[in-house]
């Protein structure tokens, strides 16, 4: 498998996301197959990236409430 180019990418930063620089994350939508993730607060960091129907439950169960601690 290849290495994805991150270069040209759209971010955007996560809808409960602050001012005030807490933990944020920024994902990518310019992907069919895979979304990036990365730390909002270090752009040149690594990039994680999570096939996008394992992205999709991750975010149906955040919405969920089955997260919850």
């Amino acid at each position: 498998m290849r290495p994805l180019d991150l270069s040209g990418i759209t971010w955007r930063k996560s809808s409960y996301s602050n001012t005030d620089g807490g933990q944020c994350l920024e994902v990518s939508d310019d992907f069919a197959t895979v979304v990036p993730v990365r730390d909002s607060k270090d752009p040149h960091g690594p990039v994680l990236t999570f096939p996008s129907t394992r992205w999709a439950t991750f975010v149906a169960a955040l919405r969920e409430g089955q997260l919850d601690a």
